[in-house]
C-alpha cells in the first residue's frame, strides 16, 4: 500500500471510521474513498456491487456496524444481527468481486465464550457459549470473520478480521440508551456534576474486568496492519484457523475503578451507588495481544489520558454526540 492506493473506509463518520480517516489524512494518503450512510445504504445489496464497480478500491476497512451496549443488544437484537449479517455479507462478497487486495473487517471482543480462559486467545473463537447480553451482535460478526475465512481458502483473498478490545474516544456514542460502559459514565458524571446531584447510579455490581483501548490507537493498528509487507501479512490471512488478530492494551480494570477514574477526571464531588439488579455482562474480558506484539505494534495511550482527551472532547461537541442505536456509522 502506498499514499496514492485507493482505500475505502466504510463507516467514517463513526468512532472507528472517524479515526482511521484521520489517520490515514495524517499519514498522506490521497486516495480516500468515503460515503455517509445517505449516500450509500450497505444494506442493499445492488448499491453496495454499483459502488465497488464504480469506484474500485484497492484496501477496504469495513467499520461499518450497528452497535450499541447492554440495553440496545437487548433490545434490538433481530436488528443487530440483520443489519450487520447484511452490511458485512454485501461488503466482503462486493470487494472480493472488485479484486480488493486487503480487506479489514472490524469486529469486537465479545465473539469470544463468556467463561473464556483469560487473556483470550484468537484460539478461542467457538470454544464456548456465548455472553447472552450481546449474543446477536457476536453472532454477526464471528459470522463475518468465518466468511473472510473462507474466501481466503476458496478465492484466495487477503481478507483480515480484527478485533479490538472494548474502545472508546472522539465521537463516541454517550447516549445512555445506547452507549457503551465507559461514554455512559463519563456523561453520567459530567451531567450530575453541572445538574448538582448527590449521587450517580452505575448498573451492575462493578466487579466485571474490562480492558480499554483508545480508538486512535486502534486507528494506528489498522493502518500499520494495511502497511504490513507481504511476509508478515500473509501468514495472518492464509491459516488453517480463522484470519484473526487482537488489538487491545494488555491491561484491565474493573467497573468500579473505572468509575472512580471518570469521576475523578470529570470533578464529580458527589458519590456513586451500584444497581445489583441490572446485568453485569461478561464477568472478564482481556485479550491476548502476542501476535501484534511479535509484529512489533502496542497501543501508546494511557485509560487516564485517553479517558482526558475523551472528556475534552466530550464537552465541546456535547450537541452531537448522542449516536443513536438506529443509525449504522
Amino acid at each position: 500500500m502506498n499514499h496514492s492506493t485507493r482505500l475505502y473506509v466504510a463507516g467514517h463518520t463513526g468512532l472507528v471510521g472517524s479515526a482511521l480517516l484521520n489517520a490515514l489524512q495524517t499519514d498522506g494518503y490521497m486516495n480516500i474513498i468515503t460515503r455517509t450512510h445517505s449516500e450509500l445504504d450497505l444494506t442493499c445489496q445492488h448499491d453496495v456491487n454499483a459502488f465497488f464497480q464504480e469506484t474500485q478500491p484497492e484496501c477496504v476497512v469495513l467499520a461499518a456496524a450497528r452497535v450499541g451496549g447492554i440495553w440496545a443488544n437487548s433490545r434490538y437484537s433481530a436488528n443487530f444481527i440483520y443489519e450487520n449479517l447484511t452490511i458485512q455479507t454485501n461488503v466482503i462478497h462486493a470487494a472480493w468481486q472488485a479484486g480488493v487486495d486487503r480487506l479489514l473487517f472490524l469486529g469486537s471482543s465479545c465473539i469470544y465464550p463468556r467463561d473464556c480462559p483469560q487473556p483470550m486467545k484468537e484460539s478461542y473463537l467457538l470454544s464456548g457459549t456465548l455472553e447472552q447480553t450481546n449474543e446477536a451482535y457476536a453472532i454477526a460478526k464471528i459470522a463475518g470473520i468465518k466468511m473472510c475465512q473462507f474466501y481466503n481458502q476458496q478465492y484466495g483473498t487477503r481478507f483480515l478480521s480484527v478485533m479490538p478490545t472494548n474502545l472508546y474516544g472522539p465521537n463516541d456514542n454517550f447516549d445512555l440508551e445506547d452507549s457503551h460502559v465507559l461514554p455512559a459514565l463519563i456523561r453520567k458524571f459530567h451531567e450530575a456534576k453541572f445538574n448538582y446531584h448527590a449521587s450517580v447510579e452505575i448498573w451492575g455490581s462493578g466487579k466485571p474486568l474490562r480492558e480499554f483501548l483508545f480508538v486512535n490507537d486502534l486507528a494506528e493498528a489498522c493502518l500499520f496492519l494495511l502497511k504490513l509487507k507481504d511476509a508478515d501479512y500473509l501468514p495472518l490471512v492464509h491459516t488453517e484457523d480463522a484470519p484473526l488478530i487482537n488489538i487491545g492494551t494488555g491491561k484491565e480494570t474493573s467497573i468500579r475503578n473505572l468509575a472512580d477514574l471518570v469521576k475523578t477526571t470529570v470533578g464529580f464531588e458527589g458519590d456513586y451507588h451500584f444497581n445489583t439488579a441490572k446485568p453485569d455482562g461478561t464477568p472478564r474480558k482481556l485479550l491476548d495481544i502476542r501476535r501484534m506484539r511479535k509484529l512489533n505494534w502496542q497501543a501508546k495511550t494511557s485509560l487516564k489520558n485517553g479517558l482526558r482527551h475523551t472528556y475534552t472532547w466530550y464537552q465541546q461537541n456535547q450537541s452531537n454526540s448522542a449516536i443513536h442505536s438506529n443509525a449504522i456509522i
